[in-house]
């Protein structure tokens, strides 16, 4: 089976490690991956890597999320969600659609967001679900993330319900919106749908439902997986001199005998060896060989894929 990404419509209901599970017995691969976790309850993108695919993983972390998501006035929940355990406000007779539309308006930019308590988030080593489902106090810290575009696509006075579409970057809590947007309004918001229509790449219109998966041949299954490099938007491209292909593939850096074809978006972040520097796409003759860094005039490799 090749080496790449399945672009995942993940049901209501299934784990993100659910997929995984079933897609590995399905392939018979022990290397396989997602990108990033969806809640149980939402629906939409899943990428999963596949093989060589699960090394690069890392480099989606910074791709832009889009999400369709609906909400419920007049409540709260201790989920943020109405799947929790929720409440009713005082109502929301009193708001318009002009205080709607303001306070998501003003819900752009970049924000400090206080995650959800039972969130995935770990607090000295524990997971926070785990500590609130306890009945533990903690403390989670604001977190700085971006919301790039914020649309109220509909709204129903008579019942609560506002539907909106959010772009926003990685860390941020679509529940976490509904419940400020509640507390701006004075009335409560608990989140009542989630579906990530986008994931950097990847588009809800690309996208294969578990189910027919499985059902697949190995042929039919072999054409959904998408070749990584095409998937890596945010890496610049360095396209290697012949003569540097073996240094290149057996790890070795390379002072001369490349060029950048294209300057890259993605910075490695700190931990990393090669934390803030460029990292790029490496080809050679047209084939991609991984990915590498650029560190004073040094090409060095980073992520050897093709060997």
């Amino acid at each position: 089976m090749t080496d790449g990404i399945i672009n995942v419509n993940k049901p209501e209901g299934w784990t993100s490690q659910d997929i995984c599970t079933k897609l590995r017995h399905r392939l018979h691969i022990k290397k396989i991956g997602h990108t990033g976790t969806l809640d149980p309850m939402a629906t939409g993108v899943l990428p999963v890597c596949i093989g060589k695919a699960t090394r690069i993983i890392e480099y989606y972390d910074n791709d832009r999320k889009t999400y369709r998501a609906c909400m419920k006035l007049g409540y709260t929940s201790d989920t943020l969600d109405i799947w929790g355990n929720t409440e009713k406000t005082g109502g929301f007779s009193d708001v318009t659609e002009e205080m709607i539309k303001s306070a998501f308006a003003a819900y752009t930019g970049i924000i400090e967001q206080i995650p959800p308590k039972y969130s995935a988030l770990r607090i000295n080593g524990k997971r926070a679900y785990d500590l609130a489902r306890e009945g533990q106090e903690f403390e989670i810290k604001p977190r700085r993330i971006t919301i790039y575009s914020n649309t109220v696509t509909r709204i129903d006075l008579a019942t609560g319900e506002v539907e909106f579409d959010v772009t926003c970057s990685k860390g941020t809590y679509i529940r976490t919106i509904c419940d400020d947007i509640g507390r701006t309004l004075g009335c409560g918001a608990v989140m009542s749908s989630l579906e990530r229509t986008a994931s950097g790449f990847f588009r809800i219109e690309g996208s294969y439902g578990i189910d027919e998966l499985v059902q697949m041949t190995d042929e039919e299954l072999a054409d959904c997986i998408i070749p990584m490099d095409s998937t890596l938007e945010n890496l610049g491209i360095v396209e290697l001199d012949d003569n540097r292909f073996t240094a290149f593939i057996n790890g070795n850096p390379s002072g001369t005998g490349y060029r950048v074809v294209t300057e890259s978006d993605f910075r490695a972040g700190d931990g990393d060896k090669y934390s803030g520097c460029s990292i790029y796409k490496v080809y050679s003759r047209g084939v991609f060989l991984g990915t590498g860094y650029i560190k004073g005039r040094d090409l060095i490799p980073a992520k050897v894929i093709q060997r």
